[in-house]
């Protein structure tokens, strides 16, 4: 069974075409600028040199048909035909209360998804397209939704509810959602496997710390609380999002700088967090590199590594203790000093690090010290090979 994984943005599509007999990676590739000048296919597959194809593509039918092209391409493809591929599982940020699973879409799925674009209307609306056009070229393969939303929706009520009139929630849908799913997944599950045990058995804090950044609660293989939110605005400090503020803060700003809700929205989304404070730079690599001069670039980084440690603090009261600490993404798998910094001070949880083991950069390990009661392990994410283990499940189980 080959899987073709497809995440649509709004001008860009991630694609991977997984065989599931070995669970490897065929081809993967990035299209950008859809629907505008300049666009551009890039595909990788192992042993061979990139192939880079620059062609207009006015939509993203356009572009899947590119792909789908260049996967069957004599020279450069991977599979002889479109026949090959078995089934389609598409990465879709917001899944709402409607699904708390991954799913066969058919036309009441869409439906769903129509519906919770609301919520996020920067993701869902390119996951729709990207769908619509995968149907148009593909009729008659099976393809399946995977939420970035549906792994948090075991969380408890009285993690998910705010405290505000109960009326927002049953009539806005106005709740805690959580995001970065589908790798708090993964990662969970492989920790399990490096641990050997059974992850029923397991309290896990997982951190998916890259530009956009979460932590999940874990308990039993199911999440019961995650750092993100109503939307991906809330939680920690991130790249360009400030993550949890006083939210007076908002119509302050709005009443006393004359700014309204679009620009307020742009200030927290898109100026603040690591960008914000540092005024350098939302890459962490940069402010980094800055850091032992830059005073504001230190803060922006001490910031960040604060929230992660009251975080991880918050959780582990909330799981009734801890046994394993997981770093994942970007700034997870490859800053020996954020997980290092994130760790300081959270001895008394019986989490300890251990320096040289910690020297490691985008490979599994166990980096906890011998003596640490906690397991600290830096798991690389794979959130495509996540969306094709669900999609051959769901195709397998409805034939």
């Amino acid at each position: 069974m080959k899987i073709l994984v497809i995440n649509c943005g709004s001008s860009s599509l991630k694609y991977q075409l997984i065989d599931m007999k070995n669970e490897m990676c065929l081809a993967q590739g990035l299209v950008e600028r859809i629907g505008m000048d300049g666009s551009v296919l890039t595909q990788k597959v192992a042993g061979r040199e990139k192939y880079i194809v620059k062609k207009e593509m006015k939509d993203h039918q356009d572009a899947i048909k590119l792909v789908l092209d260049t996967l069957v391409d004599e020279m450069n493809g991977v599979i002889k035909s479109v026949d090959e591929i078995s089934s389609v599982g598409h990465r879709v940020v917001h899944g709402g209360e409607a699904y708390s699973s991954s799913v066969l879409i058919d036309e009441k799925v869409m439906k769903a998804l129509e519906d919770c674009s609301k919520l996020a209307p920067l993701h869902n609306p390119p996951n729709i397209i990207g769908i619509n056009a995968c149907k148009a070229l593909m009729p008659s393969t099976p393809m399946v939704a995977v939420f970035d939303t549906a792994f948090h929706q075991t969380m408890p009520e009285h993690a998910f509810i705010y405290p505000l009139p109960y009326e927002l929630y049953e009539k806005n849908k106005i709740r805690k959602y959580g995001f970065h799913g589908t790798s708090h997944k993964y990662v969970s599950q492989m920790a399990a496997k490096m641990l050997n045990m059974d992850i029923k058995d397991l309290k896990i804090i997982s951190c998916h710390l890259g530009n956009g950044a979460s932590i999940a609660a874990i308990k039993g293989g199911k999440s019961i609380d995650t750092s993100m939110g109503f939307t991906p605005l809330a939680g920690l400090a991130m790249g360009t999002r400030s993550g949890d503020i006083d939210p007076a803060i908002i119509t302050y700003m709005m009443e006393e700088m004359d700014l309204s809700a679009n620009e307020v929205s742009n200030i927290i989304n898109k100026r603040s967090g690591v960008l914000g404070i540092s005024g350098l730079s939302s890459d962490f690599r940069d402010l980094g590199a800055a850091a032992d001069t830059n005073k504001r670039a230190k803060l922006a980084l001490d910031v960040f590594h604060y929230r992660i440690k009251t975080c991880i603090s918050a959780y582990a009261g909330a799981l009734g203790g801890v046994d394993c600490i997981i770093f994942t993404a970007g700034i997870g798998e490859n800053s020996a000093s954020s997980r290092e910094a994130c760790c300081e001070g959270l001895e008394f949880l019986g989490i300890k690090i251990d320096k040289e083991k910690n020297n490691i950069h985008g490979e599994a390990a166990d980096i906890s010290s011998i003596d640490s009661d906690v397991k600290i392990l830096v798991i690389p994410t794979n959130e495509e090979l996540m969306i094709a283990r669900d999609t051959k499940e769901i195709v397998e189980f409805n034939k």
